[in-house]
């Protein structure tokens, strides 16, 4: 089993998310007492998000590969950034380090077009939703994405950073999600994916009538294949 290396901390709540569903996943992958091998290294968020509101992704990027370098020296075997609004310095991450990453939007687009889904809709931060780091990682694997109107950006930033972020899930957010997902579906989406691990915490399958893509769901599977490929 090889060692997956983990960046989080963007927030704690993505980080046990990924903590707890790896471990799951080896359970039901391997059963018996089965836990993954694991390094992690978390961040202050409270810096970072200070950091992002300054647009100081130079300083973003360096705290996140100093980061990574840590858990390379721990042992990592390759590396995951548990965070979809921070993958927007995964090349300079990358690049301090001499593991793979093993990058979300790959994933995510390889789930996707698996399913037959070739435009999708996306949903999460405003910087993941108005900048191009993510929507052209995605487009480069063939696939269309339009994302909500902006009128609901700071809205969607806002349920992100003060209610899911310290664990609230609201059914009065649920129900503005859920409408603004009907949007993208009338937009021509074929699907949704959830581009923040806090709104996985916030809308299911059962809420919504499109194909759900919950990203960190995807990239913890994707994270479990590698791992255990040389166990096969």
């Amino acid at each position: 089993m090889q060692t997956i290396g983990l960046i989080g901390g963007m927030s704690w709540e993505s980080s046990a998310v990924y903590y707890r569903d790896l471990n799951v996943g080896v359970q039901q992958r391997l059963g018996g007492l089965s836990s993954p091998k694991l390094v992690l290294s978390t961040v202050d968020f409270a810096e970072v998000t200070a950091l992002e509101d300054d647009e100081r992704w130079d300083r973003v990027g360096q705290l996140l590969a100093d980061a990574a370098q840590g858990v390379e020296r721990a042992g990592a075997d390759f590396l995951l950034l548990c965070t979809t609004t921070f993958h927007k310095v995964s090349d300079q991450v990358e690049a301090a380090v001499d593991l793979p990453l093993l990058h979300l939007g790959d994933v995510v687009a390889e789930a996707a077009l698996a399913q037959g889904v070739t435009k999708v809709g996306m949903i999460g931060t405003k910087v993941a939703m108005s900048e191009d780091f993510f929507v052209d990682r995605l487009a480069a694997h063939g696939l269309d994405v339009v994302v909500p109107d902006v009128e609901h950006h700071d809205w969607l930033n806002s349920a992100i950073y003060e209610e899911l972020v310290h664990g609230h899930v609201l059914p009065r957010t649920r129900s503005r999600v859920v409408s603004i997902i009907e949007e993208l579906w009338d937009a021509g989406a074929g699907g949704v994916l959830l581009g923040c691990t806090e709104l996985e915490l916030l809308v299911k399958q059962a809420d919504v009538e499109l194909p759900v893509f919950p990203c960190t769901t995807l990239h913890v599977s994707a994270a479990l294949d590698r791992a255990l490929a040389s166990d096969g």
